[in-house]
């Protein structure tokens, strides 16, 4: 749900409600079951691994930008020249920016995983992406254990301190967009020849997983680590936090 933000009441932070609660800080209480999906975190650390072998690209314009963000502790990452990351990914039918809702959904990230999710990039079509292909492992016609998900960062989702989030958004040039078409055909080369050069021994049967793979509610087997529990066996997650140990994907494990 979503209410304007000027007529939300004192205690909500913010006017975005999870469907079927009645508070922003409530878990969903209508599931869709495309809220969530976790992949092959043994691949997604093997095509890292071949991903942080590239030269990356990288802009005057980008890099004088970026410093901007270097006087904020909690932006510190964001100065730093482009690189290879694991990372949790937040996907929105809604190209937001600024401070307040990129935080609001750093907090449904966190409530959609139990507390673990953290995202570092955003995206518009993964889970959408990710439904079709589960659909079609759910009739043995895919292999949702086989999917690397690389995404490139090409801008900020907020203003660095003292902007405005128009600003930020709309007007200024932060040259990161042709640095970034160009990092995820160098860094995605290098998975693409990892996975040749060991298809044999390696990847010919598969990268086995060592987490849970799939959806929120367990359509591939299996238990999700987290939402409400499995559909096959009711055997529901305690809502809060844990271990980050084989991390998922609201994300889909991303570059």
């Amino acid at each position: 749900y979503e209410f304007d933000a000027r007529e939300i009441p004192a205690n909500f932070t913010t006017g975005y409600v999870p469907l079927g609660s009645t508070s922003p800080t409530q878990y969903p209480q209508s599931i869709y079951g495309t809220e969530v999906f976790e992949v092959n975190d043994a691949l997604r650390q093997l095509a890292i691994g071949f991903a942080r072998t590239a030269t990356l690209n990288d802009s005057s314009t980008a890099m004088a930008y970026r410093a901007n963000y270097a006087s904020a502790a909690a932006y510190t990452a964001g100065s730093v020249g482009p690189t290879v990351v694991a990372c949790d990914v937040a996907t929105s039918d809604v190209y937001f920016s600024g401070t307040l809702l990129s935080e609001t959904f750093e907090n449904t990230t966190a409530l959609f995983t139990n507390g673990t999710g953290l995202y570092c990039t955003t995206a518009q079509e993964d889970n959408a992406t990710l439904e079709a292909l589960l659909r079609a492992a759910a009739y043995n016609l895919t292999d949702f254990g086989r999917i690397i998900v690389m995404r490139t960062a090409s801008d900020f989702d907020r203003p660095f301190p003292g902007q405005a989030a128009t600003e930020n958004l709309l007007y200024v040039d932060q040259g990161g967009f042709e640095p970034a078409l160009n990092n995820i055909y160098l860094a995605g080369v290098k998975v693409v020849e990892g996975i040749l050069h060991g298809w044999e021994p390696t990847f010919f049967r598969g990268v086995n997983a060592t987490n849970y793979i799939g959806d929120i509610f367990g359509t591939l087997g299996g238990t999700p680590d987290f939402g409400p529990g499995s559909v096959f066996n009711n055997n529901p997650v305690t809502i809060g936090r844990r271990s980050a140990k084989g991390r998922r994907s609201l994300r889909a494990g991303g570059i």
